[in-house]
């Protein structure tokens, strides 16, 4: 690679840095998860963050909500604005195209002010959903969350120069419901794609998620 001039992809220094915004009047909620990302089934554990996206037309946000259980996005939006809408609008992707039920689901989160707004508390206890969030400036307590964003960055973001946000729209769409979700292995998961981990699991749903990662690296 390096007598042809080519170098492998990497994670850019200088996008790091603190974006969370905790209002100190808000009451977290409890850590319920204490970083053990493992989940018995799907919908049981989803975890979410937010991050900044840049195109000609400036930056923007995206919001994502990840299936523990899977490593599957199943909900995403995008917004000029860091807001209590623009999370909401990722869970509510989540929960419209997911078969939730209610007292099953674990909804980890940092302390933002967009998580620990009285609308996401609310909508979540709508929903039958128990919050949960770490301790703050740790990203190890959303690692999985974290994880992705580096790998979005690293094989998109980095790599496509976008004039508008259209252009970066339809580029984040392509990638996570047309890559990602659908044909991107996961080590983790024996080398299936998280669409094609969960068709797995739905096939052979007393498996565990070990013998079900061993199926899949045959």
């Amino acid at each position: 690679m390096a007598v042809q001039g080519w170098r492998g992809a990497y994670l850019r220094r200088g996008w790091r840095g603190g974006s969370t915004r905790r209002d100190s009047r808000a009451t977290p909620a409890p850590d319920l998860v204490n970083r053990q990302f493992t989940a018995s089934a799907p919908n049981r554990l989803w975890v979410a963050d937010a991050t900044r996206i840049p195109c000609g037309e400036g930056v923007f946000w995206l919001a994502t909500v990840r299936d523990v259980f899977s490593r599957r996005i199943v909900g995403w939006k995008t917004s000029d604005r860091c807001s209590t809408d623009l999370v909401l609008g990722a869970l509510e992707y989540g929960v419209w195209s997911r078969d939730v039920r209610a007292g099953e689901w674990i909804h980890p989160s940092d302390q933002g002010s967009t998580y620990t707004a009285f609308r996401f508390g609310a909508r979540l206890a709508d929903h039958g959903i128990a919050a949960s969030m770490g301790s703050v400036g740790d990203s190890f307590d959303n690692a999985l969350m974290e994880y992705f964003f580096s790998t979005l960055k690293t094989e998109l973001v980095y790599r496509t120069s976008w004039r508008s946000r259209e252009e970066a729209e339809n580029g984040l769409f392509a990638y996570i419901d047309g890559w990602y979700n659908t044909r991107r292995i996961q080590r983790e998961l024996g080398y299936l794609s998280p669409d094609e981990y969960e068709t797995a699991w739905h096939d052979q749903p007393d498996l565990t998620h070990t013998t079900l990662a061993a199926t899949g690296a045959r």
